[in-house]
Formats: C-alpha cells, sequence, structure tokens
C-alpha cells in the first residue's frame, strides 16, 4: 500500500512541501495566533511559506483523520485541483504527507468564506452578484469540459465553500467529496455513498444518492438565496434542530413576496428591480424539485451576467443623480470613487446653504 502510494505521489513532486516548513509557517499549528477556520475535515491556518508558484501567505488545510477525513479525500483533492484550473476555482499550492501528516495548501483567501459575508452592511448588490457570477463560471468549466478533462460534479456546494481572495473575487473550494464523470457524456449520473451538507442537498440526491450536475445546481440555487437574504439556508431550533429555510424561501418567491425576505439594509443602495427578477428567477429555477425544470450552469452564467449589468446601470445612474445634487454641499465635498461618495452620504450631507440634509437611504432625501 505505501509504496503504491508514493508511486501515485511521486507525479504531483513539484507540490511537494516539507513538514518543517509547514510547521514554521504556522507556529507549529499555533491555534491562537494563526488558526483561521475549523470544518469537518479539520483546522485550516494562514502561514507564509514556499511552494511551487513562489513565496506568500497561504491557507494550510490540516486533515483529521478522527473527523472522517482520510486518505482518499486527501489524494481525490490533490488530483482535483491539479487537473482542474480555473480563475474561480480555488488554486493547490502544494502539499505534505509526512509522519502520518496530510495537509494541503491552498492559495490565500483573505476575505474568507461567502457565509460570512451575507449579511454585511458594506456589500453592494453589484459586488454579491459580481460573488456568485464568479461561483457559477467555476462551476460552469466543472460541469461543461472542453478539450479531454472530465466532467465534475462537485457534491457539497454551499458558502462556506466559496472563499472570496482581497478584491472579492469568489472561487470555489473544497473538492473531497467530488466526483468525476465522463466528459463526453450529455447526462452523466453517478451513484455515491458521498453526502452533501444538510439543507443544500435536493431531495433525490438525499433519498437515492444518485448525482448529476443538476444536483449541484440545486446546491447552488440556495446559495443564490442565501446571498439574497443574507442569511443562511438554515437555523437552529433549541440550539440542536436544524430548521432549514428553503421551502420557505420558494413559497415566498411564488407568492411575489420577496419584500419580506430580501436582505435590507441602509447603507446599501436598492436591488434593482430589473436585476432582482432576474436573480431571483434563476435561483427559483435551481430548486426545481425535477431535476429536468433545472438550467445549466452555462445558462445561470448569462442570467447572473444580466443581473449584474442591470444592478451596475442602477447603481451608476443613483451614483450621477448623487453627484448632480451634492454640487451644493457645503463644505464641498471631496471624494475620489463611487464608493467614497456613498460612504459621505451615509453619513448626511448638507446642501443648499444648510437648509436641506441628504442621506443614502436607497434614494430617499431628508430634509430638516
Amino acid at each position: 500500500m505505501e509504496a503504491r502510494l508514493q508511486k501515485f505521489l511521486h507525479q504531483f513532486q513539484h507540490l511537494k512541501i516539507q513538514l518543517e516548513e509547514i510547521t514554521s509557517a504556522t507556529d507549529n499549528f499555533n491555534d491562537e495566533k494563526n488558526c483561521i477556520g475549523v470544518g469537518g475535515f479539520g483546522k485550516v491556518y494562514k502561514g507564509e511559506l514556499s511552494h511551487s508558484k513562489g513565496r506568500n501567505m497561504a491557507a494550510i488545510k490540516r486533515l483529521n483523520q478522527k473527523l472522517g477525513q482520510g486518505l482518499p479525500e486527501f489524494l481525490k483533492e490533490i488530483t482535483m485541483l491539479s487537473r482542474y484550473r480555473h480563475e474561480n476555482l480555488v488554486s493547490l499550492l502544494g502539499f505534505c504527507h509526512e509522519a502520518d501528516e496530510m495537509i494541503l495548501v491552498y492559495e490565500y483567501a483573505s476575505r474568507g468564506s461567502l457565509d460570512r459575508h451575507l449579511n454585511s452592511r458594506h456589500l453592494m448588490w453589484t459586488q454579491r452578484l459580481k460573488i456568485c457570477l464568479d461561483a457559477a463560471k467555476g462551476l460552469s468549466y466543472l460541469h461543461d469540459p472542453r478539450e479531454t478533462h472530465q466532467r465534475l460534479i462537485h457534491c457539497d456546494i454551499k458558502s462556506a465553500n466559496i472563499l472570496l481572495d482581497d478584491q472579492w473575487n469568489a472561487k470555489v473550494s473544497d473538492f473531497g467529496l467530488s466526483v468525476m464523470g465522463p466528459a463526453n457524456e450529455q447526462e452523466s449520473v453517478i451513484i455515491t455513498c458521498a453526502s452533501g451538507t444538510l439543507g443544500y442537498c435536493d431531495l433525490e440526491y438525499a433519498l437515492t444518492h444518485t448525482l448529476t450536475k443538476e444536483s449541484d445546481v440545486y446546491s447552488f440555487g440556495v446559495v443564490l438565496f442565501e446571498v439574497l437574504c443574507g442569511t443562511l439556508c438554515y437555523t437552529y431550533e433549541n440550539g440542536l434542530v436544524p430548521h432549514i429555510l428553503v421551502p420557505a424561501w420558494i413559497e415566498n418567491y411564488e407568492k411575489n413576496a420577496l419584500n419580506d425576505i430580501i436582505f435590507k439594509n441602509s447603507t446599501i443602495p436598492p436591488f434593482d428591480q430589473s436585476a432582482l427578477k432576474t436573480f431571483s428567477g434563476i435561483a427559483y429555477r435551481c430548486l426545481m424539485e425535477s431535476r429536468e425544470d433545472r438550467p445549466k450552469m452555462a445558462e445561470i452564467v448569462t442570467e447572473l451576467e444580466t443581473a449584474l449589468r442591470s444592478q451596475e446601470l442602477s447603481e451608476w445612474k443613483m451614483f450621477f443623480d448623487y453627484e448632480e445634487m451634492t454640487k451644493t454641499a457645503e463644505p464641498p465635498l471631496k471624494y475620489s470613487s463611487k464608493d467614497e461618495l456613498k460612504k459621505l452620504l451615509s453619513k448626511g450631507v448638507l446642501l443648499n446653504g444648510k437648509n436641506t440634509i441628504i442621506i443614502l437611504l436607497g434614494k430617499k432625501k431628508q430634509k430638516r
């Protein structure tokens, strides 16, 4: 077994990182100083180290076999991320397999995972839509193979597995449960014992353990609604029993009552109605009970691009409207970008000889 393992890992020799380098980078896996995340696999640490692409800050995932993460998941991540490369997939920088340690080293996503930012009052709708679009592009690349690579079904799409860099670019991560299917087949149906995450799995997958690309589409639809509502798809009752919100979200959409669930914050310009209609429409279609009724990832990408364009146009129009109004501000406003103007307006600006105060609350002007 050990000989076969070493032979397998030899093909990835260029990605090997010594354990000594990793322990030094993480201050011997110091939880207090360097731990940046904990999951079903174990812990993730940050640390600066040398790897095949140079030297910089990296995310270091230390698999804990006691939590069910073993050699198969470890080898699968190495294989998948070496074979599938896309700007919206997290990059594997290296690995370590020494002294019973199984460690994976990834590019560092400084803003962490999407689930941490769902209710952020600083994340504009354009940014939220761009994040969704990035993730959709990554999934579309996996689902619709080009050239020789095989189709990949991720199997565990959720907001916690969408990572964000310092520019808010999104990258799909965590391929430990992923399953490959033939590239030359229109439809791939795979039977597996792999389990996704409660709340993100469609009923058919949960009951039959059969996977298709549409299984990922359903999970991605849940993520889209999480972004729309600014909350995770579940809450806990009595701190123990998870309560899944997806059925209620579907009901709100069907009753044309999205306003009851959409994320709202006074610091964020409103969701353009045209963009909202496009975004919520594709999210709803992802959650169709029948897999045949769900859209392909390529179509989701197209719809999200349309929604993003509508939102950008709306926000730019609002920006120029406010820019025109604030020309009479006292004292004169100094700013170099749309975001800086938004910050100034959110605090309140005096106009017209101090007779009017304008505050950015959507498009509402407040007078005194």
